[in-house]
């Protein structure tokens, strides 16, 4: 499956996502996919578990698809946004999938 379709799958669906971006691997809630302003693919989720280059390691993040080095959507599902959520996010351009 390609990481757009796992993508889109994991938030229609509610499964968590284990992912490969540095510095390491982490374990996410997507909550929004799709293209910045650039035409670069962008991914909104909360991070619950993993690495980080700042240091929070459960936290909102923006993750560029080109960093990520693998992608794996997991069993485990979230019971839906998280409460700081807000749709429509100004990162993007164009969506292709939202909770």
């Amino acid at each position: 499956m390609l990481a757009n379709d796992t993508l889109i799958a994991a938030i229609n669906e509610r499964r968590t996502i284990r992912l490969n971006y540095h510095p390491g691997a982490r374990t996410i809630e997507p909550h929004a996919y799709g293209t910045g302003s650039s035409g670069q693919h962008l991914l909104r989720a909360y991070q619950t578990e993993g690495a980080s280059a700042s240091g929070e390691h459960r936290n909102w993040k923006l993750f560029r698809l080109d960093r990520v080095r693998s992608l794996e959507m997991l069993n485990q599902t979230f019971d839906g946004p998280r409460p700081e959520y807000r749709q429509n996010d100004k990162a993007m351009r164009r969506i292709f999938a939202q909770l």
